[in-house]
């Protein structure tokens, strides 16, 4: 089996038309190899652990109700099954549609949205602690509501124990999946007309 995780996602096999197609662009199809590795294999965790990190990107893609949601669930769960179920029984609270949001003062306010303001209720922030908890809000907004990101967003992350590099990761994280998502989604529209 390929260590590519963008093949196993979407069940690309070795010499297959999506093989083959992936293989005209080798350092886009290793860059994004790479990034999985650096952010959720990292041996660098003082910032954001392992723990961290895999739950935050099981909370991503389960709030973009992705067809991949089983596989980040199963890396959750092999780290630490009961923060895995906490953020199952939250997730349906959680889930939304969007984005939305307030754009600032000017030509763009038109597109205002309303939307669901989510926050840990109290049992899931007992379950996996307060600096987990936050991060699992600003992971909500950073997929739904990305244009109401702000100055207070982010002090919300540092009153709850985030450094400044550990709050770079947590953003990177989710950038990053959102861009492995539409890769999967397209391949896989692929993978039915090749």
């Amino acid at each position: 089996m390929t260590t590519d995780v963008i093949d196993q996602l979407v069940g690309i096999a070795p010499g297959d038309a999506l093989d083959t197609l992936r293989n005209q662009r080798p350092n886009a199809r290793a860059n994004a190899q790479a990034s999985f590795d650096a952010l959720l294999n990292s041996d660098e965790l003082e910032h954001a652990s392992q723990l961290e990190r895999l739950a935050i990107a099981y909370w991503t893609i389960a709030l973009s109700q992705s067809p991949v949601t089983p596989f980040y669930r199963d890396l959750l769960a092999a780290e630490d099954e009961a923060v895995a179920a906490a953020l199952e029984t939250a997730l349906p609270d959680a889930v939304t549609t969007g984005p939305y949001g307030d754009y600032p003062e000017g030509p763009l306010t038109t597109e205002n949205a309303p939307g669901l303001h989510w926050e840990p209720d109290a049992s899931l922030t007992t379950s996996v602690g307060p600096r987990l908890a936050a991060a699992l809000a600003h992971t909500h907004l950073l997929v739904y509501r990305p244009r109401d990101s702000s100055p207070d967003a982010l002090q919300a992350l540092l009153d709850a124990g985030w450094s400044t590099t550990g709050i770079v990761t947590l953003s990177q994280l989710v950038a990053f999946l959102s861009f492995q998502l539409r890769v999967v989604a397209g391949l896989t529209v692929l993978k039915g007309e090749l």
